[in-house]
């Protein structure tokens, strides 16, 4: 394989379309500067059909052959609403039953994803399978792919959907992946259990678009509310983010303002926390939009959640924050540790008060130009160079031990 340009299929959790930015589309964007990218949006099941869903509008569409399956957004890059759809069956209890019906639905996405690769011309490619431990399971042995290689970011079994099946199944298809990558040393130990050819590859930020060195306006949602800003930035989960941790620092820090951007969950939309004057909920933001929000946070926190779901997360906006060189303040966690001594780790919420008001303290422009410096190595760019290099030592070892046989 080498420095050739290489076909990738990119599978996943999250449709191209999502409003807000993710790990894997962030990677895809990033091979697809060098290489032949087909992204497939993830496909839509009966009980989908059924909700009739805003947001899957252009879906529905394709499913009623109104508009085109595969576009072409870039030079390199094409994007596929999966047409056929997939019978609903995460509710069956039956191991057995549910992997006969799964199968049939791994058979109809192979289908389509073999259309698009016909379509495109492809003639070999890569499968990098984005934490999709159901509906990816089988395309290894459908599709037969040069490499198959199944990244692990979130831990979701640990969420309901999941747990019923994926609990059982990640295992498996970690094991039979030629490449499993983890995106925190703590998922990595957890990939060794399963696959001797697991990484470590870490999340990247586009420091182009959070460039701590650039003089940003004031927003306008953001005039108003006055300093010292403690911000967020991401999407607001009851079950990542510790709502105790925010009421206490609203509460405590009374002098501060608390200002939370993202899309909110039910939980968070009808919490304590709206009815806290010094709480400042301005809603989801484009993600060009968000530096320009962070750059006028006095102190940057990311108040997570522990439990399984969270407890090996490498979360991509400390490396954004980090990256517009301010202070941080997170949850201490495994996964965490690597970034000491750039950010402030607090283990409870007493602590993270203290270590508020002590990081606004010490801020000064060497440690911005620190926090800058160390978040530059963490690159898009970086991250790839490291997958293409885990890809080129995979196949060269592929190759001598068929030539060997």
């Amino acid at each position: 394989m080498g420095n050739s340009i290489k076909n990738i299929i990119i599978i996943g959790l999250q449709p191209w379309y999502t409003q807000i930015g993710s790990t894997c589309k962030s990677i895809a964007l990033e091979l697809s500067k060098t290489h032949q990218i087909l992204y497939v949006n993830t496909p839509i099941n009966r009980k989908a059909i059924l909700k009739k869903y805003a947001q899957l509008e252009y879906h529905y569409e394709v499913i009623r052959k109104k508009k085109p399956a595969l576009i072409q957004l870039e030079k390199n890059f094409w994007n596929l609403y999966p047409p056929t759809i997939h019978e609903s069956i995460n509710w069956i209890p039956v191991p057995k039953l549910f992997d006969k019906l799964n199968q049939i639905n791994n058979k109809r996405l192979a289908k389509d994803i073999q259309w698009a690769v016909n379509q495109i011309g492809f003639k070999n490619y890569i499968l990098f399978n984005d934490n999709d431990m159901l509906r990816g399971y089988y395309l290894k042995e459908i599709l037969n792919p040069d490499l198959y290689i199944y990244l692990l970011r979130d831990f979701v079994t640990a969420v309901p959907y999941f747990q019923r099946h994926g609990s059982r199944l990640e295992p498996l298809i970690a094991a039979k992946a030629d490449i499993a990558i983890g995106n925190s040393k703590y998922m990595l130990k957890y990939l060794k259990r399963f696959n001797p050819n697991s990484y470590f590859v870490g999340t990247g930020c586009d420091i182009k678009i959070f460039n701590g060195r650039e003089t940003y306006p004031i927003p306008d949602d953001l005039k108003s509310i006055p300093h010292p800003i403690v911000g967020y930035t991401g999407a607001l989960i009851v079950d990542r983010l510790d709502i105790n941790i925010i009421e206490h620092i609203a509460r405590t820090l009374e002098n501060w303002s608390v200002v939370l951007i993202g899309p909110e969950d039910r939980t968070f939309a009808k919490s304590i926390l709206h009815h806290i004057p010094n709480i400042y909920f301005l809603g989801l933001k484009k993600p060009e939009e968000l530096p320009i929000y962070v750059s006028h946070f006095d102190v940057c926190i990311n108040p997570q959640l522990i439990n399984q779901l969270t407890i090996g997360n490498y979360p991509l906006k400390i490396d954004e924050y980090l990256a517009m060189g301010k202070p941080v303040v997170a949850t201490k966690t495994d996964a965490m540790q690597m970034f000491l001594p750039y950010c402030y780790l607090a283990k409870d919420k007493y602590e993270f008060t203290k270590l508020i008001c002590i990081a606004h303290k010490e801020n000064n422009h060497i440690e911005k130009e620190r926090r800058i410096q160390y978040a530059s190595t963490h690159t898009w760019e970086n991250t790839v160079k490291q997958i293409m290099n885990i890809i080129d030592q995979t196949h060269e070892r592929k190759t001598s031990n068929h030539f060997h046989e």
